[in-house]
C-alpha cells in the first residue's frame, strides 16, 4: 500500500493539472471569440473595428493604434489622428486594403471615416459571420476536451483507477458544457447587437 500511495498522489496532482489546462484553454477560446466579435461592425462607430489594420511604418507592419489615435466623436464617425502627418496616405491605403467596407477621407490633419448604417442584408451577413466564429470556438473547445480526455486515459494506463478516470472525464465534460453554453450566450448577445437598428 505504501508503494502505491506516491503514485496515487501523483495521478491526483496530474488530474488537477489537466483540469487547470482545460479551463485555461477554454477561457482563451472564449476570449478569442470576444476579440473576433469586437471586429464585427454592428453599424456603430467603434475604434475596435480598426484593430486588425496593419500599417507599413518605416519598413515594418505595425497595428494602426501604435502610430495614431483612434476615437469616435459620435455614433457614426471614426477619427484617426496620425502622430505623423506624412502617414495619412499610408494609413488611408491600409484601411482600404483591410476590406472593412469603410471609406476613409482626410483633411490633411486627420482621417474621418463615416460609418454607414447597415442594410438588413449586411446585418444578416454579419450574423452569419458571427455564427461561424462561434462554431469555430465550439470546435476549439471540443478539441481541448479531446486532448484532456486523452491525457486522462494515459493516466489510467499509468495506474489511475477506472472510477477516478470516469469522474475526471465527467468533470471535463461538465466544464465543456458550461463553456459551450457561454459561447451561445456571447453569440446571442452579439446577434442582438448586430440586429439592433
Amino acid at each position: 500500500m505504501s508503494l502505491f500511495l506516491p503514485k496515487y498522489f501523483e495521478c491526483m496532482s496530474d488530474l488537477k493539472e489537466i483540469a487547470n489546462y482545460t479551463r485555461e484553454h477554454m477561457d482563451k477560446s472564449i476570449e478569442h471569440l470576444r476579440i473576433e466579435f469586437s471586429r464585427l461592425r454592428a453599424g456603430k462607430a467603434m475604434p475596435s473595428v480598426l484593430d486588425g489594420v496593419m500599417v507599413e511604418y518605416y519598413g515594418s507592419n505595425v497595428p494602426l493604434n501604435q502610430i495614431a489615435n483612434v476615437n469616435t466623436p459620435d455614433a457614426r464617425t471614426i477619427v484617426v489622428q496620425p502622430w505623423e502627418k506624412t502617414m495619412i496616405p499610408v494609413i488611408e491605403k491600409a484601411i482600404m486594403a483591410a476590406n472593412l467596407g469603410l471609406n476613409p477621407q482626410n483633411d490633411g490633419v486627420i482621417i474621418m471615416i463615416a460609418v454607414p448604417p447597415l442594410t438588413e442584408e449586411r446585418r444578416a451577413g454579419l450574423v452569419k459571420q458571427a455564427k461561424h466564429e462561434a462554431e469555430n470556438s465550439k470546435i476549439a473547445i471540443r478539441n481541448i476536451r479531446k486532448d484532456s480526455i486523452e491525457k486522462i486515459k494515459k493516466l489510467q494506463k499509468d495506474g489511475l483507477s477506472e472510477d477516478e478516470a470516469k469522474d475526471a472525464e465527467a468533470g471535463i465534460q461538465k466544464m465543456v458544457d458550461g463553456f459551450i453554453k457561454k459561447v451561445d450566450e456571447v453569440m446571442a448577445e452579439k446577434e442582438k447587437d448586430i440586429m439592433t437598428v
